[in-house]
């Protein structure tokens, strides 16, 4: 049977991947979505849930099925794998979640070689870049979720410290979505103004820089307190999930910090890290070549450095 336009298809009903699904259902984005997990009736509830709610959302055929289900999908988002616990770095997860994707990724593009792929599972990186590998796709159609999120954090915090909206607020954290990311404030702005002056000038004479650099350490080291509170993340990713999506499907072009593959990027090559990127309907189309300070230049290079040492390490 012919699938409805767009399609999605969800690897893993876990937390993120069934929140995901009810952000995806309520957007409208999404004609058909499908969910892939080895928990068979852990994924027909989800599938039932949602299901029973659409006469309140948009017309969405959705469904549980097996790897068979990803063909004519437009992207299969990757979110299987295991879960982050509390005091464990994203990293902590490598080996494990490699081995799944060996398994996985395989019998993913045996059904969606067409199909962009967009890997959540952490650590994103490593695992967005084992994903090209293991799928022989072109690295326009692999990206990972990156910073996007962080990203989305920084601005956050940035606008309940400084009372201005996320709107006017515009910044990027790059690099791994993890411990070593960083972020470029060299080239953020509020309103058009650089944000240190900013915040010098209008709001806290003097200590913009040390206030900015706090507000970093906590869109750092978030994700590790919702995780020590609740388990896991599963509203706030879900949600960029859906914007990284709606920028494919409607074909717009977003300029968004995901994990992509990166080559001569400040002498760095052969390995994906999260950069502004413009996001279409065929994936990444380019990445942006930001202009570093001497500091951020070397904080990127020890953010890749941190990653090929331990790509190195994985047998692919």
């Amino acid at each position: 049977m012919e699938s409805l336009k767009p399609k999605i298809a969800i690897i893993g009903a876990g937390n993120v991947g069934s929140t995901f699904a009810f952000a995806l259902m309520i957007s409208g984005l999404a004609r058909e979505i499908v969910l892939v997990d080895k928990n068979e009736l852990l994924t027909e509830g989800e599938v039932m849930d949602l299901n029973h709610g659409l006469s309140f959302a948009h017309p969405t055929k959705i469904y549980a099925a097996g790897f068979e289900g990803c063909i004519d999908a437009d992207i299969v988002v990757i979110t299987a794998g295991v879960r982050q616990k509390p005091g464990q770095t994203r990293i902590d997860l490598v080996h494990s979640n490699v081995a799944l994707f060996k398994d996985i990724i395989p019998a993913i593009t045996k059904f969606a070689g067409n199909s962009i792929f967009l890997v959540v599972t952490n650590p994103v990186d490593i695992l967005t870049y084992v994903t090209l590998k293991l799928s022989g796709l072109p690295s326009n159609k692999v990206i990972g979720s990156g910073t996007v999120l962080d990203t989305a954090r920084l601005k956050y915090m940035i606008s309940e410290y400084y009372k201005v909206d996320t709107g006017n607020i515009h910044a990027y954290i790059i690099g791994e979505h993890g411990d070593s990311e960083l972020p470029v404030w060299s080239n953020a702005t509020i309103g058009g103004m650089d944000i240190e002056k900013y915040c010098s000038g209008y709001v806290h004479p003097g200590i913009a820089k040390k206030e900015l650099s706090g507000i970093f350490e906590k869109v750092k080291n978030a994700a590790y307190k919702i995780i020590q509170a609740k388990g896991a993340t599963n509203y706030s990713i879900a949600l960029t999930l859906v914007k990284i999506t709606r920028s494919i499907v409607r074909n717009e072009n977003s300029i968004l910090p995901v994990s992509t593959l990166i080559t001569d990027y400040y002498g760095i090559s052969d390995i994906c890290l999260s950069i502004p990127s413009r996001v279409s309907i065929n994936g990444v189309e380019q990445y942006l070549k930001l202009e570093l300070s001497e500091e951020e230049q070397e904080l990127f290079k020890n953010s890749a450095n941190t990653l090929k040492k331990i790509i190195k390490t994985i047998d692919l």
